[in-house]
């Protein structure tokens, strides 16, 4: 029989003889005694066809047995078969030194069988792969069994490997779809590698996924181990998934599994963290009822749970009944009880716990010590911390970071910012190093005080430190910028923290959405809200709430809906503050059936109604003319223990005020005097109904009682937010009687309430009267007229041509004390500038010089304006440059004036240089001064530069408005460009644009001036069906061409219209009809029209007579 040896030195060989994995009788190495001294007698046979394929082999013979190959790797093969006791590198090292698979899978077969050689995952793994490489998956199904029989660990390469091999992307997440594929093929899973998937799964963070695989698991009738069980439950736990909790603790005891003490304390702390605290008190006592008594680590969970929701008297009952059974509280429990005492504000406790710790045998240590002084710190008692600190130094108790993190937090808690600083400057000195959590803790006191700069900055402070910011360290610095929607800032962090290879959190991509919603970015948000379901983190309520509420506020009501109905998939239950985001964007919509049925079944899903509910359906139903359901809701709105509260009533009162019941509002308004006194919007929503009503002394007397109460007596903007809601309800006359009754009963005794007044009487161009009122309230009832009064008179009395009264008041407003500001100045300067009185313009200009009221851009603009309208155009232009010299910032409204000017003197190529220098300048040219420039080159015949600008204010963004087209249309019209001028028109329709009565008469008379009548009378009828009434101009065009085209009895007839229409002829409609009975031959008529000029009282022109026929 031959004899193969593998060594580090030699590989010896003859014959060889096929065997596989399941061949039980390998053959002994004969004769042994010639190979040496060495024994051999473990040594079995390699089959021949296992024989590697040695690189770099040197055969030689040995006597008449064999022959010998060199080899590198330090292993004996003796008839085709490895030695017994190979070791796993070895093993894998013979494997890789073979490129044929069928050699390496016999070899990998063959060292299966041997008692002292073990596979282990790594062998198993790397055959595997070589397999998968040569496609060769029905092997890879007999390595995995393998894998399964001799209880080799099948780690996440394993799984990986064979899921390439199936041609399964998307990694181990992709395991309860692989299953089904993996059977087909012959990879039958046991009760081991189904418990191991699973764990890999959760170790992964897949939750979802490793439930489904359990779920595949129980129904093959595989009970899965009690390790997995606890395993799901701690993950779902985690989840906040308690229905899947509890689900699971069901299904293990239906298959026979009995919860142990681990188990049962899983359940405790996922019912605890969730609030289900009753629940989590069963179990407690069920573990007592069943026989599984707790231990300290359970004690210690419910006592956790207990003090988290705030049950502080049954967690000291539960510790009183852990320390009476055998198993006493230990350090962690103790730990707990502080932590959590400290938390709630009671320090009478935790002195307790720390002298029943102390009474136990527990030395106080760092964690302890820390905890004593974040309690101190939470009550506000910062200098018994320090004193603390120096205790715990004492007792040789050396601080650590937390300790010093605890007092920097307390001392910014009590917003002593210099101190914690100090502590933070301290600390380096004393070979503590901060950590991102020390800075985070002044990220956030900024983030809190609304100065996101400052907290970017330390923010940047800790990286320039060479401290890796981490996810919480994110979190706290998105905070600050969410608040404010700086998105760009916030997009940074959130990408550098991604390639950081840091993984966002629930917080993280809570803090983006906030962000990309206060930015108004709803679509980012939403697709950050499915990124974050896709890498297994949860959202949380409040951030849907958000979307919810944003989706509606941009008009999105479909997804918004839809976003509601897609949080049970999320396994978030709607809170109230779900619901009402929903009643008010129903409210919005004014859909008041809807809104009552979503109102009704809050109840029913567990979500009742607080007061914000019922005051946004309050508000739905009265705003709705639903007001008498409104009072019906208001009464059940107590029985479901809800109290109305003053927008509660106020909201009813503008219901029925809306409805005119001011009666039932009186009553209303009393009844919530009862319960709470009215507020400012009570008086705002009542009152302009009743003075409407004229219940004048009623509003006096409930204004007199609310001011003496709150003491508004001197507030303005309540005084003025009154008086424009009652002029905006109530007549006039009423609105100025209450405000003479407030000043006159000294119940307001500022101007406040009479500036609405003389706003709206201005308004409405009744200037005169706003004067007189004026003058009652000041010289009658002595109120002294704030600058704010005369300004809005001065403007009123300017706007209705009263301007000696206006420059009069302005005198007596210097007179009074009263001096004026830029605003003023610049009304009484653009006074003067429109009349040309330039020299009595630069003298107030001098005055407001000197009386140090600085002039603002408008003030400049009015003096070069001024100085056009006056001729004085090369000073305006001096002016200007002294101006720009002195770094003023001109706007479009410095360079019209100026261009305009320049075209008019024909100046075209000056008039171009400004409006190229505006741009220089940085001044953006609007709308207007296109026009001007439209304008002027169009009058002057220069058709291409007039449409080169047209084109280029379209090109640039801006939109022409109804000015730019007519000056267009009136400069074709004017060349004969009839046509095109026709097309602008079109144009001017189709923007969007309603054509006006001077386009309308322009394209009229260029229609008819070139014979084209007929459009000329289509767009007179077209003007009428527009309501734009025609005014003389447009008949006297038609008239005109009407007669020139001989059309004359249809002149007219236009003639005798306009006198129909209560227009009065005059010298150019005698003209023209003259004219067009001249031209058709018709001198009797031509006279006949002349005699009834002369009668009427129209005095004739020279055009007059050129008509005449004599005249011809």
């Amino acid at each position: 029989m031959a004899v193969i040896i593998l060594s580090s030195s030699r590989i010896c060989c003859t014959s060889f003889k096929n065997s596989s994995l399941n061949d039980t009788s390998p053959s002994i190495a004969s004769p042994i005694g010639s190979l040496g001294a060495k024994n051999y007698v473990d040594l079995k046979v390699l089959p021949f066809g296992s024989l590697p394929n040695w690189k770099k082999r040197k055969i030689k013979h040995v006597k008449n047995h064999g022959f010998v190959m060199k080899n590198s790797y330090d292993a004996t093969v003796v008839n085709g078969k490895p030695r017994n006791g190979i070791s796993s590198d070895e093993l894998i090292g013979i494997l890789k030194s073979t490129g044929d698979p069928n050699q390496a899978f016999n070899f990998f077969k063959s060292a299966a069988k041997l008692p002292k050689i073990v596979h282990t995952t790594e062998t198993c793994n790397y055959m595997l792969e070589l397999l998968r490489v040569h496609n060769r998956v029905d092997d890879m199904a007999v390595v995995f069994d393998l894998m399964q029989k001799q209880i080799i660990y099948r780690s996440l390469s394993t799984y990986l490997t064979i899921f390439k091999a199936l041609d399964i992307r998307g990694g181990i997440r992709q395991a309860p779809f692989a299953l089904k594929q993996m059977r087909k093929v012959g990879f039958i899973l046991n009760a081991y590698s189904y418990n191991g998937l699973i764990y890999l799964l959760l170790q992964s963070g897949f939750c979802r996924e490793a439930l489904e695989v359990y779920r595949r698991m129980v129904s093959e009738e595989l009970k899965p181990s009690l390790k997995t069980y606890s395993a799901l439950m701690v993950a779902s736990g985690k989840r906040r998934d308690i229905e899947t909790v509890t689900s699971l603790l069901k299904e293990m005891e239906n298959l026979g599994l009995r919860p142990n003490v681990y188990t049962f304390t899983i359940c405790i702390r996922v019912l605890g963290r969730a609030g289900k605290i009753d629940e989590a008190y069963g179990i407690l006592k069920r573990m007592d009822e069943e026989g599984c008594g707790p231990d300290v680590v359970t004690y210690t969970v419910i006592i956790d749970a207990l003090c988290n929701a705030g049950k502080l008297d049954t967690a000291k009952e539960v510790f009183v009944k852990m320390k009476s059974s055998s198993h006493k509280p230990d350090r962690v429990t103790y730990i707990t009880l502080l932590d959590k005492f400290s938390d709630r504000g009671d320090l009478d406790a935790v002195r307790e716990f720390w002298s029943e710790m102390e009474a136990d045998g527990y030395v106080p240590d760092v964690v302890t010590f820390t905890i004593l002084i974040d309690a101190l710190c939470k009550v506000g008692k910062i200098n018994e911390a320090f004193v603390t600190l120096e205790v715990m130094r004492k007792k040789g108790v050396v601080p650590n970071l937390q300790t010093y993190n605890t007092l920097i937090c307390g001392l910014l808690r009590v917003n002593r910012m210099d101190k914690a600083l100090e502590i933070f400057d301290s600390i380096s000195s004393l070979g503590i190093e901060p950590t991102a959590y020390t800075y985070i803790l002044f990220i956030n006191y900024y983030g809190k005080l609304g100065e996101v700069d400052k907290a970017m900055e330390t923010f940047e402070k800790m990286k320039i430190r060479g401290i890796v910011p981490n996810v919480v360290a994110c979190n706290a610095s998105l905070y600050s910028l969410a608040e404010q929607g700086r998105i760009g800032e916030a997009k940074t962090i959130f990408n550098g923290l991604k390639m950081s290879g840091l993984a966002p959190d629930s917080i993280t991509y809570n803090m983006m959405m906030k962000c990309y919603s206060k930015a108004g970015k709803i679509d980012e948000a939403i697709h950050l809200l499915s990124e974050m379901m896709e890498t297994g983190c949860d959202p949380d309520v409040i951030i849907i709430n958000s979307l919810i509420d944003t989706l509606y506020k941009a008009g999105r009501v479909d997804e918004a809906w839809a976003m509601f109905s897609r949080m049970k998939e999320m396994k978030l239950a709607p809170t109230v503050v779900t619901y009402n985001t929903l009643l008010a964007g129903l409210k919005k919509e004014g859909r008041v059936r809807e809104a009552k049925e979503l109102f009704k079944s809050m109840v029913k899903n567990g979500s009742p109604p607080n007061t914000v509910t019922f005051n946004t359906l309050l508000d739905c139903l009265c705003k709705n003319d639903e007001v008498d359901l409104a009072l019906k809701t208001l009464y059940e709105m107590t029985e479901m223990n809800c109290f109305p509260d003053a927008f509660t009533y106020n909201t009813v009162i503008y219901g029925l005020a809306k409805e005119n019941r001011v009666g039932d509002a009186f009553w209303f308004f009393h009844q919530m005097r009862k319960m709470i006194y009215p507020d400012c919007v009570t008086l705002f929503t009542l009152l302009p109904s009743v003075v409407k009503e004229g219940q004048i002394d009623d509003a006096l007397k409930i204004t007199s009682d609310f001011v003496h109460h709150t003491r508004k007596r001197s507030d303005s903007l309540f005084w003025k937010d009154l008086m424009e809601g009652i002029l905006s309800e109530a007549q006039l006359d009423r609105s100025i009687s209450f405000a003479e009754g407030l000043v006159s009963g000294k119940i307001c005794r500022n101007d406040s309430v009479m500036v609405p007044v003389i706003k709206i009487l201005c308004k409405k161009k009744k200037a005169l009267n706003a004067n007189e009122l004026f003058a009652k309230f000041t010289k009658d009832s002595g109120i002294q007229p704030t600058l704010e009064s005369y300004y809005h008179l001065i403007k009123g009395l300017l706007d209705d041509n009263c301007t000696e009264m206006a420059w009069s008041l302005f005198k007596e407003m210097k007179n009074a004390g009263c001096v004026p500001d830029v605003l003023t100045y610049n009304l009484l300067l653009a006074d003067l500038g429109r009349s040309g009185r330039i020299d009595e313009l630069f003298k107030l200009y001098d005055e407001m010089l000197c009386r140090a009221c600085k002039p603002n851009t408008i003030t400049q603009n009015i003096l070069i304006s001024g100085l056009v309208k006056s001729n004085s155009l090369d000073q305006a232009i001096d002016l200007y440059y002294d101006l720009m010299s002195g770094g003023f910032s001109p706007t479009p409204c410095t360079y019209g004036p100026l261009i305009d000017g320049l075209l008019k003197l024909g100046k075209l190529n000056e008039a171009k240089g400004f409006f190229e220098e505006m741009m220089d300048y940085g001044c953006k040219p609007n709308c207007a001064i296109y026009n001007i420039l439209i304008n002027g080159f169009g009058k002057t015949g220069d058709l291409e530069t007039t449409r080169e600008l047209f084109d280029r204010m379209i090109k640039e963004g801006i939109r022409p408005d109804l000015k730019s087209y007519t000056i267009l249309i009136d400069c074709l019209c004017m060349v004969g460009k009839v046509e095109e001028a026709m097309d602008y028109f079109d144009q001017l329709k189709s923007s969007g644009l309603d054509p006006d009565l001077i386009s309308y008469n322009l394209m009229i008379n260029g229609l008819g001036k070139f014979g084209r009548v007929e459009e000329a009378m289509f767009l007179f009828d077209e003007m009428w069906s527009k309501r734009i009434i025609p005014n003389l101009y447009t008949y006297n065009s038609l008239i005109l061409n009407l007669g020139i085209h001989g059309r004359v009895e249809e002149a007219g007839n236009m003639y005798q219209e306009l006198q129909d229409k209560g227009l009065e002829p005059n010298v150019f409609t005698y003209n023209a009809l003259i004219r067009g009975y001249s031209l058709s031959g018709d001198p009797d008529r031509a006279y006949e029209v002349y005699e009834k000029m002369m009668v009427g009282g129209c005095s004739p022109n020279t055009g007059t007579f050129a008509q005449l026929p004599n005249e011809s």
